[in-house]
């Protein structure tokens, strides 16, 4: 197993209901994609956040990464919608 450590960000955390939780993984969840694969078995708003259909991004250890990244284990892995700005 893998342990990470999970944080959520604005409307992920809104509609998750958590801003962090601490989540043991099995080995085969290698990336970023991987990660929210497993996720989304959660079913629910899980599934609905995750599924592709509202944009996301993520960082690992507060280095932005796309979601091919691979995730060493005991990391910090940030899960937040685009930020837009002016």
């Amino acid at each position: 197993m893998k342990h990470l450590e999970l944080r959520y960000f604005a409307r992920l955390r809104d509609a998750l209901g958590t801003e962090a939780e601490t989540v043991s993984v099995p080995l085969d969840v290698a990336s970023v994609r991987d990660l929210v694969a497993w996720l989304r078995l959660r079913g629910g708003a899980w599934d609905e956040q995750f599924s592709g259909a509202r944009p996301f991004r993520a960082a690992i250890n507060q280095d932005m990464v796309q979601l091919d990244e691979l995730i060493p284990d005991h990391a910090e892995v940030a899960l937040f919608p685009p930020v837009t700005g002016g």
